[in-house]
């Protein structure tokens, strides 16, 4: 399952800056003037997961195995959304190019300064709340845009969505978001299918200075901007683009020691990742032999049958059973053998429900 995150935001917030730590590398033109990013760059991710290594230390042992097997995490594609201005929509600064890229990403991460800088030249609003708002109005003129496109022949005939047409425009018109509107089940059906800008996931980034960038200082800096933006903190992620830039010139161990020093568990990457994730409700299962031990992503609520067809698509029709083992319960006992011996592997059926962290053995026939 791919998951995909837009990078948004108002010329010089950070937001190129972020993108570039996140890739770990130099991907994007980063200056200090408006549209220094000129088009998207899309970069792929890897999740963070430690538990990965640690079954991949089990299975060297296990099978004995001169070295570690292949690791392979779960994926994320970010994608650096060239800079918007007020009046994008109708053709001002680089125009309307960007909503095309916006439209294929999951989760949109808006990324506003949470601080001043007299060195950065800000292109539009001088506010967070200005700021967030002016790109919020591009997205629903575009939204508002893509309904007025929809044909007459179509919404008389679809009643469903004609009734989710009319109720989106006199939502948006109000200056609210798509994803917000009171729609019936059967009206969020149909309006999936639009690709509404602003019926997407939203996290908010708050790009702080280095001297905010404490976790004992993050719900203080949250509750604040949730306040003036008026948005639910469990909307937020607290990020420092300049601390992001320097970790990415680290190596892990260094990272994790300069992160202890800050006051940090873990980087702004992982809890842009974890958030993106629980925005649109997904989770991790885990494989492991000797060929690779990798994380995959599903849906929480997936089946263990939905699980096998994210290996391969084949593996649905002609899935047996999953042998599963608890993660924890899988590194107590030393591997498959050990949990195998101790009760801990369970043979599930189709239907089984599966949990973050489960590591999993299909079944497959022939």
């Amino acid at each position: 399952m791919n998951l995909s995150v837009g990078i948004v935001g108002l010329p010089n917030v950070g937001k190129s800056t972020l993108f570039n730590a996140l890739l770990k590398k130099q991907a994007a033109l980063v200056a200090n003037y408006p549209f220094a990013t000129i088009e998207p760059n899309v970069g792929i991710v890897p999740v963070p997961d430690d538990r990965l290594t640690r079954l991949a230390e089990i299975t060297k042992e296990e099978v004995g195995m001169s070295d570690l097997p292949p690791i392979k995490p779960a994926m994320v594609e970010f994608v650096d959304i060239a800079g918007l201005v007020k009046g994008a929509s109708s053709g001002e600064g680089l125009g309307n190019k960007f909503l095309s890229h916006i439209r294929e990403v999951r989760v949109i991460a808006h990324v506003v300064r949470a601080f001043e800088d007299k060195d950065v030249i800000r292109e539009g609003s001088v506010g967070v709340k200005e700021d967030y708002e002016t790109i919020i109005t591009e997205l629903i003129l575009a939204d508002l845009d893509t309904l007025s496109k929809i044909n007459e022949k179509t919404l008389r005939t679809d009643t469903v969505l004609s009734s989710a047409v009319t109720k989106l425009r006199m939502h948006m018109n109000t200056g609210l978001p798509a994803r917000t509107a009171l729609l019936t089940r059967g009206e969020e059906a149909v309006v999936i299918q639009l690709s509404l800008l602003t019926s997407k996931p939203e996290i908010m980034v708050l790009n702080v200075s280095e001297d905010s960038y404490s976790e004992s200082k993050f719900d203080a800096v949250i509750a604040e901007y949730s306040k003036i933006l008026g948005m639910e903190k469990s909307n937020m992620v607290v990020v420092s683009a300049k601390i992001e830039s320097e970790l990415a010139e680290l190596g892990d161990e260094d990272a994790k020691e300069y992160l202890k020093e800050l006051g940090v568990e873990r980087s702004g990457l992982e809890r842009l990742i974890q958030k993106a994730y629980e925005k649109l409700g997904l989770m991790s299962f885990l494989t492991c032999g000797e060929k690779e031990v990798r994380a995959w992503t599903i849906k929480i609520g997936a089946t263990a049958v939905e699980a096998a067809g994210e290996i391969h698509t084949d593996f649905m029709a002609k899935f047996i059973k999953a042998e599963i083992v608890e993660y924890d319960d899988f590194v107590e006992c030393g591997g498959w053998k050990g949990a195998r011996e101790k009760g801990k592997a369970g043979l599930q059926g189709k239907e089984y429900t599966m949990h973050d962290g489960d590591v999993v053995e299909f079944k497959i026939g022939r």
